[in-house]
């Protein structure tokens, strides 16, 4: 049905608004330790708002499809892990384990829908190669990749990969293409130094984002 997408688009986007506004919002705040806290009210507006965009945006994308649930999951931590890392420059154990827990478990129906078992070899693969990217890349440069920008980088390879090699390179250089540019632009308002970092865990997850909403069908 031509209208069943924008619907289903505009009522997860309702949806992610009221989860950002106060669940998203209350775990962000648990999540930060130190004494950075922004207001509770731009906390809250920024969680809901970003949860809104991607909910919606996914909706648009697959509609009601047995993957949607992996999706919104990953989303939903991304807006935590998002506000976390810009906020503090980490990346939660206690928010990137649950986010792998739940994309792998709900990975299984939505393979199970599309009978195409070998997408969890090969979300299993992508999500290996991606951690060992990014350890190499943390080894080289421990000064600009963390650890918790490489156990980040399994969860996302493990999604990406689930949907192809495509979508999988496309998540791992999207995120150095975006990270790059909001370099620049956080360089020309002179909000960091050259010398200075960027939290790259944003961009790891916009990267992931925009892998997933250009994959080729699903089913």
């Amino acid at each position: 049905m031509p209208m069943l997408a924008p619907m289903t688009a505009l009522t997860l986007a309702a949806v992610g608004f009221a989860l950002g506004w106060w669940p998203l919002a209350a775990w962000s705040v648990r999540s930060i330790t130190g004494d950075r806290m922004p207001r509770l009210a731009t906390l809250r507006l920024v969680a809901a708002v970003t949860t809104a965009v991607t909910f919606g945006l996914l909706g648009l994308r697959f509609g009601l499809d047995w993957l949607l649930p992996s999706l919104l999951a990953f989303a939903a931590c991304a807006t935590v892990l998002s506000i976390v890392d810009l906020v503090e420059k980490r990346l939660p154990n206690a928010v990137v384990f649950p986010a792998l827990a739940a994309v792998a478990v709900l990975l299984v129906p939505a393979t199970w829908a599309t009978g195409e078992w070998m997408r969890l070899l090969w979300a299993l693969a992508g999500g290996a190669a991606m951690f060992a990217v990014y350890f190499v890349l943390a080894l080289i440069s421990p000064s600009s990749m963390g650890m918790g920008d490489v156990k980040l980088a399994l969860v996302i390879g493990l999604l990406a990969g689930w949907f192809g090699l495509s979508p999988w390179l496309v998540a791992l250089l999207a995120a150095f293409v975006i990270g790059g540019l909001v370099s620049l632009v956080a360089l020309a308002l002179k909000r960091v130094t050259l010398r200075g970092s960027i939290p790259f865990g944003p961009s790891m997850l916009a990267g992931a984002l925009v892998a997933v909403l250009l994959s080729g069908p699903v089913g």
